[in-house]
């Protein structure tokens, strides 16, 4: 019994999208909990606009070859994920010139923006810079029912 617990969790990881499947249903917060605040995301807009915009449209619609950041694309591409796989790749691969040339607390403060501009609710608590904080929320394209 144990092999086969074993062989399932190596698939699972094998796989990563499964792994972060299965991490993602059991969290308990998603980006409908309102996990970031206005002031983050305004201070994210001004770095977006300096860093991002050139390329991602100033209304985040993309072009050129970069990606869009707000519409059902967007939302599809990331929906299942956790905010924590969306800062990494923002982390990894951003600005495209110089991936990782911004502090993480930048890069925290675009993704709220980027939350904000997608219309999901603010809240009290800005959103955490450190990955491990946000793999823990939820990124579902659509509201929940509520319980």
């Amino acid at each position: 019994m144990l092999i086969v617990v074993l062989c399932g969790e190596v698939l699972a990881r094998a796989t990563g999208r499964t792994a972060r499947a299965q991490e993602t249903a059991s969290t308990s917060r998603s980006v409908w909990d309102g996990v970031y605040t206005d002031e983050q995301a305004k201070r994210g807009e001004e770095m977006y606009r300096k860093e991002c915009a050139s390329c991602h449209g100033d209304t985040l619609v993309g072009g050129g070859g970069a990606a869009a950041l707000t519409g059902g694309a967007f939302l599809s591409n990331w929906n299942g994920l956790t905010v924590g796989d969306l800062f990494d790749r923002i982390r990894k691969t951003m600005p495209q010139g110089s991936p990782g040339k911004l502090t993480k607390q930048q890069d925290a403060d675009i993704l709220a923006y980027l939350l904000s501009f997608n219309k999901f609710p603010a809240g009290k608590t800005e959103l955490q810079k450190q990955v491990e904080f946000l793999r823990e929320i939820r990124f579902e394209a659509t509201k929940p029912e509520a319980k």
